[in-house]
């Protein structure tokens, strides 16, 4: 039986509805957009066509399947279902869509369009400027801890060290295997192809060392002069913190901003580095499962690393983390005008909560979490929507 994971059921709703705007399946790679569409195209009754998109095509390439998707509508005239995979790989692919789609739009043509993209890459290529009003986004998140125990049965350790790439954690029994798929299939076309192909990277090789030790560094707030420091391809803060943004479309690291009421002092925090994936962390470390899961320091950072992915799986969430001279907290939430403070107990240091207790007494949070020893329990927090905690 194939896995079908709860947002299936979003993109076959807004596939049922009238022709409306074009939807957008935006998600890092490797999270099962393909798979999902595929998903969704075998529940719906109307006609479809689904393509991939190379590199080496041209705009006239999606002319042609335009037309191939609007022939589908002489036998259907109800409508059909037109999906394009890997649409960012086409040169001014957006303004030649916006002009299709207001073709059907003008003449009444019932064309219904799914895109997909490798995450805001492809939003930050096109989508807001020429096509604003033409489109709505499903964000496809990387996979939970409950999708990936019911579709593979994996334990919270394993969930910790081998992430949630579904193709990945075929692999965790074979740890060599899940170390190529992890730079074959992932790391390298993300930081080599995905991102080079559609910006200006002067520096390639700065971009791949700023990625290693973001992995290296996730849970940990370093400022772009000390990861200057520890980089071999001399650069500036500037370009460290356009990269570090770059990564962040990818899907694969972030940076987050220190909380604080002032928007000016967000940005001009130092970071606090954030995988989205803990696997990002172990498939750059190469340090093994039993040895990880038997280092309480290296265990503890995967625990918050997993807890701070989670919550970026939301984007509705706005995360940052917060300190002030010794005192600090893990995690502030933002969402619809409410905080959220959260603290993660993970076994790496002996925290005191006095950084729980102070932000409490200044920003007066909606709601203050621990997690972990004397807490809420780790997979318990995973395995729960975050609306219940506020």
């Amino acid at each position: 039986m194939i896995f079908e994971r709860p947002i299936l059921e979003v993109l076959i709703q807004r596939l049922r509805e009238p022709r409306q705007k074009m939807h957008i399946l935006s998600g890092a790679r490797q999270v099962g957009k393909t798979t999902l569409s595929t998903q969704a195209l075998k529940k719906i009754t109307e006609p479809y066509l689904q393509v991939i998109a190379e590199s080496s095509f041209t705009t006239s390439w999606l002319d042609q399947q335009w037309a191939r998707a609007r022939s589908l509508l002489k036998d259907h005239p109800s409508g059909a279902i037109l999906v394009i995979d890997e649409i960012q790989k086409i040169d001014q692919w957006s303004e030649r869509i916006k002009r299709l789609w207001d073709e059907d739009t003008v003449t009444g043509v019932q064309l219904k369009v799914v895109l997909l993209g490798s995450s805001s890459l492809l939003l930050h290529r096109g989508l807001d400027e020429s096509m604003a009003g033409r489109y709505e986004v499903i964000h496809v998140p990387h996979w939970s801890l409950s999708e990936c125990q019911t579709a593979f049965g994996v334990t919270l350790d394993e969930y910790l060290y081998f992430g949630g790439y579904p193709g990945a954690l075929i692999y965790r029994h074979d740890e060599d295997r899940f170390l190529s798929y992890m730079q074959d299939a992932i790391i390298e076309p993300i930081v080599t192809r995905d991102i080079l192909s559609q910006f200006v990277v002067h520096k390639p090789a700065l971009l791949h060392q700023l990625f290693r030790l973001g992995c290296g560094y996730s849970g940990q707030v370093l400022s772009y002069n000390k990861m200057l420091g520890q980089m071999q391809d001399a650069g500036n803060t500037t370009t460290l913190a356009h990269y570090l943004t770059l990564l962040q479309q990818a899907g694969v690291l972030r940076g987050l901003d220190k909380f604080a009421n002032e928007k000016v002092r967000q940005r001009q925090s130092s970071p606090k580095l954030q995988v989205y994936n803990t696997a990002l962390m172990t498939g750059n470390a190469h340090l093994g499962f039993l040895s990880t899961m038997g280092n309480p320091e290296l265990k503890g950072r995967l625990v918050e690393s997993a807890v701070g992915g989670s919550l970026l799986m939301d984007p509705k969430l706005d995360v940052f983390y917060w300190r002030e001279n010794n005192k600090e907290v893990d995690f502030i939430v933002s969402v619809k005008g409410k905080l959220v403070a959260i603290e993660v107990k993970s076994g790496r240091t002996q925290k005191h909560l006095s950084g729980l207790e102070t932000f409490h007494k200044n920003f007066s949070p909606n709601n203050t979490l621990l997690i972990g020893s004397g807490g809420i329990p780790v997979e318990d927090f995973l395995t729960t929507p975050f609306s219940d905690f506020f």
